[in-house]
């Protein structure tokens, strides 16, 4: 066979998969590996001010490669949980209005990345029914933008807790997280039950809190690391300890975190430096909410 017929063959093999996907899409799509391991660094990275300098471009980075593969839901996914690592990490404790947009940036996001898996409707306005409805044809593939979108949707609401139209959402959030609970309980070492923590322990038993319930989710988030995740110690002291007025347990939890060696868990290294400075800072205000 001549290389000129060659040539026309393959042109004529591939035509359909051009036809299909850009050079765009393909470049986005075989990136999704180099994110990946780029974010695996970004978990084990010790150093704070090196990974606040850094994120916001990768951020970008994901977000350039949406632009060319817009329904893309890992990456959809991906720049969600990026823009609630950078806004819990170094952004919520010094700016709250720039953290909450970057919270309602990362739902986007996650919506986005929902609505490519089939998710037809408006999760901010729909009925509880509706949304189980929605999220029980999901599978596994789907859980990181569940949990993303749930994540960056709550941290919104907790950033504006004296807006009732943002407070009747938080049951909304719920749905996903229990959609994941059911799919993969253990994602991200354990941070669904993290999320429960917070969910029963940040409010009032009048107001639908439960202490007991926030404890035994906290307590099922350590096990999956074996203690190693340190953010679930700052997480019920912020929310649990301050909630039920135990001061004890409130100090007692953060000097903890703070006195943890570096190294405990190097595979994610940088929540918990983060944890540690959450720490440092609640610490801070001890005597305030006291």
């Amino acid at each position: 066979m001549g290389s000129t017929l060659r040539k026309h063959l393959l042109i004529f093999l591939l035509a359909p998969l051009l036809g299909a996907c850009s050079m765009g899409q393909m470049v986005a799509r075989t990136s999704v590996s180099i994110i990946d391991g780029a974010t695996e660094a970004m978990n084990s990275e010790t150093d704070l001010v090196l990974a606040e300098a850094a994120i916001p471009a990768n951020i970008k980075l994901v977000e350039g490669l949406i632009v060319e593969d817009p329904g893309n839901p890992v990456l959809l996914a991906t720049a969600a949980q990026g823009l609630y690592g950078y806004a819990f990490g170094f952004t919520e404790l010094k700016n709250r209005n720039r953290a909450e947009a970057l919270y309602q940036r990362g739902a986007e996001y996650g919506f986005r990345a929902l609505r490519s898996f089939g998710v037809d409707i408006d999760l901010r306005r729909a009925n509880i029914d509706a949304i189980d409805k929605a999220v029980s044809r999901l599978g596994h593939n789907a859980v990181p933008a569940l949990f993303w979108t749930a994540s960056c949707w709550a941290k919104q609401i907790d950033l504006n807790r004296t807006d009732p139209a943002r407070l009747a959402e938080l049951g909304s959030t719920e749905r996903l997280m229990q959609r994941i609970l059911q799919l993969e309980p253990d994602y991200f070492a354990g941070s669904v039950y993290g999320y429960y923590g917070v969910y029963y322990g940040s409010r009032a038993p009048m107001f639908g809190g439960d202490f007991s319930l926030a404890e035994k989710n906290f307590s099922a988030a350590r096990a999956v690391t074996e203690g190693r995740l340190l953010i679930f110690d700052v997480l019920q002291a912020e929310y649990l300890e301050r909630q039920r007025l135990d001061q004890t347990q409130f100090h007692h939890l953060l000097e903890s975190v703070i006195n943890t060696p570096v190294g405990i868990f190097p595979e994610m290294a940088l929540i918990n430096q983060i944890s540690r400075a959450r720490a440092r800072y609640l610490l801070g205000l001890e005597e305030e909410w006291f």
